[in-house]
């Protein structure tokens, strides 16, 4: 095929979608530093309460996950890149809506807009990728993108950090409008648009049984974790009621002739493999997040801005290693690769269980380099293999279902391993609550937050719940760590399973993708490159 300017100005264009995917990324991991300022009263912030926090950020998760797979199937059917600069432009408008909120329900409404912009960009950035690079070269620019990812993650937290040290709460979300507008004038100049071109009709019940079920699927999550049980109905009935419309889901998909995702995919296990791999590591590693920030800040006094720093590590292994994952799977393949990466990160992860209030720091520096070098292993391997078991005009839905699987794995590592450490917090704590007044005790058990607020209410009173409730939280935390470190092993025997290993024959840079498409499948993708 001849070289097109797109593919001379491939480096470029990553460059570009690393920069949409980094705001949409790092945003989150800012907003989690931010909750308290937002929650002290005006002019400081919102007097946002905890149940408002939790919506501002559970308002955008929700449709985040609720519009991945759709906005995948939309990329594929529309253009990709019209897609993309749709879904950029809205995430830039939602972001100054919300630096400029004057209420807390204003709030959790703008982060609703900016989570439907996110899961326009999302699933775009990974299929204009995969229809701009040869395959030889999927793999290194893969390796790049989940390096970026990474790195997102763990720079949200310094650049929060700084923003809050020197200005308003809402700094965190205007810094996002000049990064976008150079994001659009870019993508509108570099990014070739690219789509299906035989998309056949649409799939109207499809999409919307997908939407239905993974907003019900989600919800019902996220009031598990806020709640610290699954066995409540407000839980109990979105949750049950999500997993039966995806049911339904799958059943018409496999009547239809017309799917809006061929479910014969899930048969490879190149595909149905990696997708649960991408799930099971983000289970685990986001409830490890979720309670390290506690770890760092609650009892080992770091500010938000020294705690975003110590998990610098984690962010430079997965950008160097992330992007050389391919030389390794090349050797020695996927299966033998993911493997070693889960088992890592199941390390890393149990380290949390021998942690203590007087862990050294350069001993935790270590854990958090050992998991960022887990995941680079396993989140490289895994895309490429999702995204090579699928032809190029079939990119947007393959994205759509990696982001899915990621999306909803993450928020069950939350709610599920939240309520593990909330519960093991509550056991540990309830003895020495006795001397707490009555109508305090209840909330003094609920998480060492609370413990401590209730401890500053009590004065010199509460003095003596201090050490408790680091020690409570402190063995609560090993209990949740091993927990995880469980779902990641699990996450190992599923890959060396049923991951393929490295073919026999392939030539470099296809070790990882054994359920490669038809060479028609190819060439429909290459005719739509533009």
């Amino acid at each position: 095929m001849p070289d097109t300017p797109a593919h001379r100005r491939r480096w470029a264009i990553l460059g570009v979608l690393m920069l949409s995917l980094l705001i949409v990324v790092l945003d989150n991991s800012i907003l989690n530093v931010a909750v308290k300022t937002i929650a002290a009263p005006a002019p400081t912030g919102l007097g946002a309460t905890q149940s408002e926090l939790e919506w501002a950020i559970n308002s955008y998760t929700l449709v985040f996950a609720g519009l991945l797979f759709t906005a995948g199937l939309l990329g594929d059917r529309l253009g990709r890149k019209k897609v993309l600069l749709f879904g950029i432009a809205l995430f830039g408008v939602g972001s100054a809506l919300a630096a400029l909120s004057g209420t807390p329900g204003e709030l959790v409404v703008y982060r609703a807009v900016m989570g439907i912009g996110g899961a326009f960009v999302m699933p775009a950035t990974l299929a204009v990728l995969i229809n701009v690079f040869e395959r030889d070269e999927q793999p290194r620019a893969i390796g790049i993108w989940a390096g970026g990812v990474g790195l997102a993650i763990a720079i949200g937290p310094i650049t929060g950090g700084i923003l809050l040290e020197h200005f308003w709460w809402g700094s965190i979300f205007l810094v996002n409008v000049p990064v976008v507008l150079l994001a659009l004038v870019l993508m509108a100049w570099l990014v070739p648009d690219s789509k299906d071109p035989n998309p056949g009709r649409i799939d109207l019940t499809g999409v919307l049984l997908s939407v239905l079920g993974l907003v019900l699927l989600v919800y019902g999550i996220i009031r598990g974790g806020e709640l610290a049980s699954f066995t409540d109905a407000e839980v109990l009935v979105p949750a049950l009621g999500g997993l039966a419309v995806l049911v339904l889901f799958v059943l018409h998909e496999l009547r239809s002739d017309h799917p809006a995702v061929d479910m014969a995919y899930f048969r490879r296990p190149a595909f149905s493999a990696a997708v649960a791999a991408i799930a099971l590591v983000f289970f685990a590693l986001m409830g490890v997040t979720f309670f390290s920030a506690f770890y760092l800040q609650s009892v080992r006094g770091y500010s938000a801005l020294q705690s975003g720093l110590l998990i610098l590590p984690l962010a430079i292994a997965q950008t160097v290693f992330a992007p050389r994952a391919r030389l390794v799977v090349e050797r020695f393949g996927a299966k033998v690769v993911c493997t070693a990466g889960m088992l890592a990160l199941a390390a890393g992860l149990g380290a949390f269980a021998l942690f203590d209030t007087s862990t050294p720091v350069w001993l935790m520096e270590v854990v958090f380099f050992l998991q960022g070098a887990g995941m680079a292993h396993i989140m490289t391997p895994v895309t490429v293999s999702v995204m090579q078991s699928l032809p190029r005009e079939k990119a947007g839905a393959g994205s759509a279902i990696n982001n899915t699987f990621r999306q909803v794995g993450g928020a069950l590592g939350v709610a599920v391993l939240g309520s593990v450490l909330s519960t093991a917090y509550r056991g540990e704590i309830e003895g020495s609550l006795g001397a707490v007044p009555a109508g305090l005790r209840e909330t003094a058990g609920e998480s060492i937050e609370a413990t401590l607020g209730v401890a500053e209410k009590l004065g010199p009173a509460g003095k003596a719940l201090v050490q408790p409730a680091y020690s409570a939280f402190v063995d609560a935390m090993h209990v949740t760590a091993l927990a995880s470190a469980g779902v990641a092993v699990l996450g190992a025997l599923v890959v060396a399973r049923y991951l393929p290993g490295r073919p026999a024959a392939d030539g470099p840079g296809t070790a990882s993708a054994p359920g490669r498409p038809t060479a028609a499948g190819e060439e429909a993708g290459e005719s739509v490159r533009q």
